[in-house]
């Protein structure tokens, strides 16, 4: 996702916060603001500025908004989770029905892979420099590590990137329980 795109999104999603709203937020991130900044903060784009400046918030790190907004705003959550979703480059990319499939064992993955992630990283063919590159990235936060390998991963395989790759290297890494949970994901949407 551009820094433009990025940007539409949250003026889109501050725009549909009440002050209610915009308080909790507020609130889920005091341990990162302090008070007088939090003070200062009266608008959901003045929030969104202030988490950028502290590398909370970018156009390759969306994930700690997204678990802000789920709280509050579900909804507001999912529409930035699937934007972030979406390809910069139409012309290397998936069909459109496999990118959903990708989104869906994405969300499967980041909620249950942990720190088996450089394993994962080596069955999806990522090389040693580029594992290490996504480590120093995120180096205490496993979920944003897992976003960024998998987006490493997709951005690698380009139009190739499919979802049984996906489920065939996490059984390889013996996480069977997640391919099943996405495989079981998939089936029901395709019976939809």
């Amino acid at each position: 996702m551009s820094s433009l795109q990025l940007n539409a999104v949250l003026l889109h999603i501050s725009n549909n916060l009440s002050a209610p709203q915009l308080e909790q937020l507020k609130f889920l991130c005091k341990d990162d603001i302090g008070k007088r900044d939090m003070e200062r903060i009266d608008s959901g784009l003045k929030l969104f500025q202030f988490l950028t400046e502290r590398n909370k918030l970018g156009a390759d790190n969306t994930e700690y908004v997204c678990r802000l907004l789920k709280t509050v705003r579900p909804d507001l959550s999912e529409k930035l989770q699937n934007f972030d979703c979406e390809p910069e480059n139409s012309d290397n990319q998936p069909p459109e029905q496999e990118r959903e499939k990708l989104c869906i064992a994405t969300e499967f993955i980041i909620e249950s892979l942990g720190r088996g992630w450089r394993k994962l990283g080596r069955k999806l063919g990522l090389n040693e420099t580029k594992l290490e590159s996504i480590s120093l990235r995120h180096p205490t936060d496993l979920e944003e590590t897992t976003v960024e390998l998998l987006k490493e991963w997709r951005k690698s395989r380009g139009a190739e990137a499919r979802t049984d790759d996906l489920i065939n290297a996490l059984r390889a890494c013996g996480l069977n329980l997640t391919a099943d949970k996405i495989e079981d994901k998939l089936l029901k949407l395709a019976r939809q």
